[in-house]
This record gives structure tokens, C-alpha cells and sequence, in this order.
């Protein structure tokens, strides 16, 4: 499966708000069937998050992913993956409830701790639909998204033994150097799904040289243990997607992560975002994998073991 790529489509995310885009899922209907799309269109993964259904604010309530995950699992074989980041401004206890509840085939792990802005977006917004929207992206001039490593050891024991794996997100090189540490003690097990993520205020950068210099400090740590995956938020999400494929990478879309198709055009769907990636990886002689092939590549558990 050397030319299978895996992609993941990561729904609706805690970052943007509902001003920012009308085609943003908030509700559970919407996030449901954007998730299926995404799947209908080549998503072998699906990173999912839940929002209030009338504010759109993230919420990491058991109850609040109860509504969709059934109608996911019932219309589509992808893999479900459930979020353990929740939102930056959340308690890990907060964050983790849901893949514990639930026991999903993946869950998301942050992979240490950073400063996490996301306040330059207010110099784009006029006016809010909501008032917590202002409050979210001021309050990240002052904010630390914190993932100690008590944090990270309290997620890992809480989920391990539902057989739930991980998608460790490495916002920068050090995060590949504390993945490493828990491989050192035993406390996770390879093949490890190292997500890279680019372009996120705290983080690393998007130049190419980053994605290369993440790849390389990868490769020499963890060797042929681990699959190497990239998103890259914002207007770069594609250009940093293509030069990952090329490196033998699998890719990350979807609107948590941005909410464009183009410079300036708003992506009106995930499934908008999914066809791309698929276009950008066919068009270079490989083939997406699909969610059978995701599941022998990662060593999940299967569909048939999760809690919905």
C-alpha cells in the first residue's frame, strides 16, 4: 500500500466561528451529513468535533456528539475519529470525556503544550453573530493551550485500554520529541499516526523548509514506526498538502482547519475540500486508501468495536 494515501477530513473543529463562513456545520444535522460527504468523496478518516447547536460555540459534552455519531457510523465505513484538543480554553477532563464515552477508533492528542492565537482574525470581522465570538479569538492573546505531560499520560491511560489509537497532532518539533519520550516509556505503541500541523499562531511555520525539517526529525526518531500525515491551516492548507504527497505524506482538509478552496473563495463544503485533495493525489499517479486500507495501515481496531 506504498501508494495509498490517507485522508483525513477534519468537519467543523473549535477555531472558526459561524461569522466567518455560512457553510461552517454547527448543528448535528449539519455536522452529520458533512461528514458523510466528506466520506462519499474519499475521506478514509473523520476528525469530528460538536458545537452548541443555536450559538455554534465548541462543546465537548458527552450528549453533545451523541446525535451524529450513530448517523455517521450507520452511512459511512469511515473511521471516526473524536477529538481530545476539544477547545484550547477546556480542562483536559473536559476534553477527553467524549472519546472515553464513546471509544472511537481514533482520538485526537495534542502532543504538548503552546501559545494558540487565533486573535488576528478579528482585524477581518466587523460584527459578530455572537457575542462569545469576540471573546474567543481576544481571549488567545492571552492564552496557552496546555498539554503537559500529565495532561498527555491522563488521555493516553483514560483511552488506551477501549483499544482507541491516536492521532498525535505535532504542532512543532518538540512535540515529535515528546511523542518520542512516551515511545521511550512504552505508553504508546506504533505504528504512531503523526499529524504535523503548519501554520497555527504558536507553531511552526508553513515555509517548505518546515515541512521538510518536520518529516526529516520524524524519520530519524521514529524510523519506519509511524505514518506521517500534514495539515496546514489557512491559505496554505493546499500547497503544504501537495508538498507533503510528494514526500510519501498523507493529508489533512476539511473547514476546522480552513475554510477556503481557493484564494478568497470560501470552500462550500467539505466534501469541496475532500475532491481536491483526492484530485491533487491522483494527479500524482497514487490512489487515496480507503477506510479498509486506513484501518490496516494504523492497526485500528475496526468499526465494529466503538461505543455507538
Amino acid at each position: 500500500m506504498t501508494d495509498k494515501v490517507i485522508i483525513t477530513c477534519a468537519v467543523t473543529g473549535a477555531i472558526h466561528t459561524p461569522t466567518m463562513s455560512d457553510h461552517l456545520p454547527i448543528t448535528p444535522d449539519e455536522i452529520a451529513e458533512a461528514a458523510i460527504g466528506a466520506a462519499e468523496a474519499g475521506a478514509a478518516i473523520l476528525h469530528l468535533h460538536a458545537r452548541d447547536p443555536q450559538t455554534g460555540k465548541p462543546d465537548q459534552s458527552v450528549e453533545a456528539f451523541a446525535p451524529f455519531l450513530g448517523r455517521i457510523k450507520q452511512s459511512t465505513d469511515a473511521v471516526v475519529n473524536i477529538t481530545t484538543g476539544g477547545s484550547p480554553y477546556m480542562t483536559v477532563d473536559e476534553r477527553t470525556k467524549p472519546a472515553a464515552k464513546w471509544s472511537p477508533e481514533v482520538a485526537s492528542l495534542n502532543m504538548g503544550s503552546m501559545n494558540f492565537g487565533f486573535y488576528p482574525l478579528l482585524a477581518k470581522y466587523r460584527t459578530f453573530k455572537h457575542e462569545w465570538e469576540r471573546e474567543h479569538l481576544e481571549g488567545s492573546r492571552d492564552l496557552v493551550f496546555r498539554n503537559s505531560f500529565k495532561d498527555i499520560e491522563y488521555v493516553l491511560e483514560t483511552c488506551y485500554d477501549n483499544g482507541t489509537r491516536f492521532e498525535f497532532e505535532c504542532y512543532d518539533i518538540s512535540h515529535l520529541y515528546n511523542l518520542a519520550h512516551f515511545a521511550d516509556r512504552g505508553l504508546v505503541k506504533p505504528p504512531f499516526f503523526v499529524q504535523s500541523v503548519f501554520g497555527l499562531l504558536g507553531g511552526i511555520g508553513t515555509h517548505h523548509e518546515d515541512i521538510m525539517h518536520m518529516k526529516r526529525t520524524a524519520d530519524r526518531l521514529f524510523g519506519k514506526d509511524f505514518r506521517w500525515s500534514v495539515l496546514g491551516a489557512g491559505k496554505d492548507q493546499f500547497r503544504i498538502a501537495t508538498q507533503a504527497v510528494s514526500m510519501g505524506g498523507n493529508i489533512r482538509v476539511g473547514l476546522e482547519d480552513s475554510i477556503w478552496i481557493s484564494r478568497g473563495k470560501l470552500a462550500e463544503s467539505n466534501a469541496q475540500q475532500v475532491t481536491k485533495a483526492r484530485s491533487i493525489i491522483e494527479g500524482m499517479g497514487l490512489e487515496i486508501a480507503s477506510p479498509a486500507e486506513a484501518r490496516e495501515m494504523l492497526s485500528l481496531k475496526g468499526g465494529d468495536a466503538v461505543n455507538f
